[in-house]
């Protein structure tokens, strides 16, 4: 097939261009905001700029494709706090633009890639496909209104479209606002290491390629209609992955600072893959202790991948976000 990935410049949408890329010929529609950048892409790759809110790009992208599946997100929690207005954009408006494109087009399939955060916290036991939308975030909130667009299509039009939503996902090229990245390139600097409150929020990690060949299995043999849940194989508490990042960096536990906690912060996410396992035959294949020592080595090795943001507009966000200046 012919494939449009939108949001693939970035972090989770590159991974997925290079496993799906030796099946299909591939076309990116990315917006190429802070977090997207054409050197996450396999060299060849070809490459539109543009939002998928512009219904005019959105139609020359997709010319003679078979399916489309959407990456393109505002990602970040603590940004989505201070500036919904790009969240609802992208999530909702850029969604339903994909979508009226997709009926209108009479393009074959649609993926939607979506996130755990939708569901909220949970203190016990996991997410279900099932389970109620409750998001605490502008950020979930969002994506919660454009997986609710997907399903009104699929009810309305009978658009052929499936849900995918993931756990927390790590691994290489992911911006280095997120928590893994972030505690790993702190210690490599010998900056100190920001935890939010107490850190006992519990994440179920994901490493990135499971994550994406989970979402190329639901394009393959995905029903209409569904979601599918895509969970890590473990849990861990934020301040274990971090004192893990520090043993593996060669820091010292005394780099941790506890900072105050972000608004709305959800306490524990958890899901089942049942569904996906029983009806469709995926499973994680990496468990967090192999995934994170391959994702501290790639920092380790990729300097020049991650030098350039760290002396850019990243380093006013940290500031901005934490009340210090990087070192």
């Amino acid at each position: 097939m012919k494939l449009l990935v939108t949001g693939a410049a970035g972090f989770i949408g590159s991974t997925y261009v290079r496993i799906a890329g030796s099946e299909h010929e591939i076309v990116v529609l990315d917006k190429l905001t802070y977090a997207g950048r054409p050197e996450n892409l396999p060299q060849g790759t070809e490459l539109i700029e543009g939002a998928i809110e512009d219904p005019k790009i959105v139609r020359e992208a997709m010319e003679g494709v078979d399916a489309v599946v959407n990456f393109a997100a505002e990602s970040h929690v603590d940004r989505s706090i201070d500036d919904q207005d790009a969240f609802a954009r992208t999530h909702v408006i850029g969604t339903g633009t994909l979508l009226d494109a997709c009926r209108e087009l009479g393009i074959q399939r649609y993926v939607q890639v979506s996130t755990d955060e939708v569901y909220g916290s949970i203190d016990s036991g996991s997410f279900t496909e099932t389970s109620p939308l409750d998001p605490s975030s502008p950020y979930s909130a969002t994506k919660a209104a454009g997986d609710l667009l997907v399903g009104a299509h699929v009810a309305t039009y009978g658009l052929d479209a499936s849900i995918v939503r993931g756990s927390n996902n790590y691994g290489p090229r992911q911006y280095p606002e997120k928590l893994i990245p972030l505690m790993v390139l702190n210690a490599i600097h010998g900056d100190q290491l920001p935890v939010y409150g107490d850190g006992k929020q519990v994440r179920n990690w994901l490493f990135v390629e499971d994550f994406c060949r989970g979402i190329h299995t639901v394009l393959a043999k995905g029903a209409a209609g569904e979601v599918y849940n895509v969970g890590g194989p473990d849990e861990c508490e934020n301040i274990e992955v971090v004192k893990r990042v520090i043993a593996l960096s060669g820091g010292d536990e005394s780099m941790i600072e506890y900072v105050t906690d972000r608004p709305g912060h959800d306490r524990r996410y958890s899901l089942s893959s049942e569904k996906l396992k029983r009806e469709l035959g995926w499973e994680a294949q990496v468990h967090f202790d192999e995934g994170i020592e391959k994702t501290v080595r790639w920092y380790r090795d990729n300097e020049d991948w991650w030098a350039p943001i760290r002396s850019g507009e990243y380093r006013e966000y940290y500031e901005r976000q934490y009340g210090k200046a990087l070192g």
